[in-house]
C-alpha cells in the first residue's frame, strides 16, 4: 500500500485537508504544504505494517470501505495507506 504521512493532531484540520491530499498527493520522499500542515510522500508500505499499528492501544485505525483506504492517526501524524495499483482492482 502506498503511504502518505500528514502531520497534524488536529482531526478537524486533517478531514478539512483529506481530499485535497488525495486528488494531488506527494511523490515518495517528497513534501508539500497543504494548508500549512506539512504532508509527506512515505512510498510502500506492507500489509503487515498495519496489522502491527493496530494492535498498538496508542493508534486509531479508521477505514474508507468503498475506496479502500486506511487511516492510521497516533502521535502528531495521520497516515492515510491507499491501496496499490494492483489492489485497487
Amino acid at each position: 500500500m502506498k503511504c502518505i504521512s500528514v502531520y497534524t493532531n488536529n482531526f478537524e484540520l486533517f478531514s478539512d485537508i483529506f481530499e485535497q491530499v488525495l486528488e494531488a498527493p506527494p511523490q515518495e520522499n517528497e513534501d508539500i504544504l497543504v494548508e500549512g500542515v506539512t504532508v509527506s510522500g512515505s512510498g510502500d508500505v506492507p500489509d503487515q505494517y498495519i496489522e502491527r499499528m493496530r494492535q498498538k492501544p496508542e493508534v486509531v485505525v479508521m477505514k474508507e470501505k468503498e475506496r479502500n483506504i486506511m487511516i492510521l492517526q497516533h502521535g502528531n501524524v495521520f497516515e492515510i495507506c491507499l491501496p496499490g495499483e494492483e489492489e485497487a482492482v
